[in-house]
C-alpha cells in the first residue's frame, strides 16, 4: 500500500489509507473489506496497465477529497 500511495502522490496517513482502500474496493468491484480479493485483482490490473490504473486511481482520490 505504501508504494501505491507514493505512486499516486498521496500522503500516507491512516485517514488516507482508509479512503484509498475504499476507493480501490469500489474501482475493482470487490466487496469491502475483502482485502485478499482486492489485492489479487489489483495485482492483475497493475500487471496489465499499471500507469493507466494508477492515473485513474489518482483521479478518483482527488475527486473524493
Amino acid at each position: 500500500m505504501k508504494e501505491l500511495l507514493r505512486d499516486v502522490e498521496v500522503e500516507e496517513t491512516k485517514e488516507n489509507i482508509k479512503k484509498v482502500d475504499k476507493i480501490l474496493h469500489e474501482m475493482l468491484s470487490v466487496d469491502y473489506p475483502n482485502c485478499a480479493a482486492t489485492w489479487k485483482v489489483l495485482r492483475q490490473k497493475l500487471e496489465y496497465d499499471a500507469d493507466g490504473f494508477k492515473e485513474r486511481l489518482r483521479v478518483a482520490i482527488q475527486a473524493s477529497l
